[in-house]
């Protein structure tokens, strides 16, 4: 029997000893600190945490991983190995396959979330993100609770790390879609749940597992494809980059010089071995490409949507920039899209267009992350 009881465990939580709470916890719960720190690692990190970044600095760090737990840490660069991302993708094709011919509504049957409530925080509206995050929870046997911006003091009044320690009282994981990455990053760096990137104005990594899912389904193992992106080099491009890093294949960048990648999340991708091509010519980064990828000209985030129409009209993908693709090349876009902008309405609607399933597959992705992060698989 452990030395300690749970009114140690209240009393150090009502001193503010969160620290000595956790360890009492683990000690009575009979779990190791290390797993607590990170469900997906095995053993202790070699470096201590980061401090926090001050709010409002600068910064040009990106996220390589797809949201997975920070544990009461943050979650920086090159931590997260494409093993791990590997095993989450062949989770989330298990996950999928074993829902054939389930109704939506039906629970898994082991129920894994049982017991467990996700917070879903949204700073931005949202379709995909919120419906496939409910469903999903709700599937796997738990319980979600929706919170927008408007129901809570995220930055306003209360301090971001005040509301991650709070959360972390009620509810055994967060997801947060933010518009701000360093929001995230302070939010993951005060949890002591998992901390779920549901998008940043930085990254969105839940729509590249989803992306690299479809991808695999269609055309085969993303390390012996060519992916074209080809429009403004916003989060979803990063992400893909963060992809290629991790588990390889190339990536071909077509943007216009003003709208291009972060420099240096391209020398962190370069110096970690990846495959990348950068240019300004669409057709360039077409050609011969097994999967077109583009995104909306203009997000929530950006002012200055007359000047991108301008700059990014050259990027549109139609068919004859189809046609420069491989034969058996796929089209991605993560919705929602514009049709007749970034593409036309016969590419969207066409037998090359894999969208619908690209979006379908954000539930299984997800469905997989959220068990990576609990340590269910």
């Amino acid at each position: 029997m452990p030395d300690v009881t749970f009114r140690d465990y209240a009393g150090a939580m009502m001193k503010g000893d969160e620290p000595a709470a956790i360890t009492i916890l683990e000690t009575l719960l009979g779990l190791e600190a290390t797993r607590k720190l990170d469900p997906l690692r095995r053993e202790a990190p070699a470096e201590p945490a980061p401090a926090p970044r001050p709010r409002g600095s600068s910064s040009t760090e990106q996220l390589p991983e797809p949201a997975l737990p920070s544990g009461g840490r943050v979650v920086e660069p090159g931590r997260v190995e494409g093993a791990d991302l590997r095993a989450i993708l062949e989770d989330a094709k298990d996950l999928k396959e074993a829902r054939a011919g389930l109704s939506k509504g039906t629970h898994e049957p082991a129920a894994p979330l049982a017991g467990k409530i996700v917070a879903l925080i949204f700073q931005q509206p949202s379709t995909r993100t919120r419906v496939s995050f409910e469903v999903g929870i709700r599937q796997l046997g738990g319980e979600s609770l929706l919170i927008s911006a408007g129901d809570m003091q995220l930055g306003r009044g209360e301090t971001i790390a005040d509301t991650a320690k709070v959360l972390s009282r009620f509810v055994d994981a967060i997801m947060l879609r933010a518009k701000n990455h360093d929001d995230l990053m302070e939010l993951a760096q005060h949890a002591t749940v998992p901390v779920i990137n549901g998008l940043t104005n930085k990254s969105h990594p839940c729509q590249i597992m989803a992306d690299i899912l479809t991808l695999e389904e269609h055309v085969g193992p993303l390390a012996e494809q060519t992916i074209a992106w080809v429009g403004d080099g916003n989060n979803v491009a990063a992400s893909f980059v963060h992809a290629v890093t991790k588990l390889g294949g190339k990536l071909r960048v077509a943007t216009p010089s003003s709208l291009s990648l972060n420099p240096d999340l391209l020398k962190w991708a370069r110096t970690n071995g990846a495959d990348i091509t950068v240019t300004t010519s669409a057709d360039v980064a077409v050609a011969g490409a097994t999967c077109v990828v583009t995104d909306a000209w203009v997000s929530m985030h950006d002012a200055d949507a007359v000047n991108r129409h301008n700059l990014l009209k050259p990027y549109q993908v139609n068919a004859a920039l189809m046609k420069k693709a491989a034969e058996n090349a796929v089209f991605m876009h993560c919705l929602p899209a514009h049709r007749g902008e970034e593409v036309t309405s016969d590419v969207m609607d066409g037998p090359q267009s894999v969208v619908f399933d690209e979006a379908e597959n954000r539930l299984h992705a997800q469905k997989a992350i959220l068990l990576h992060c609990f340590g269910l698989t």
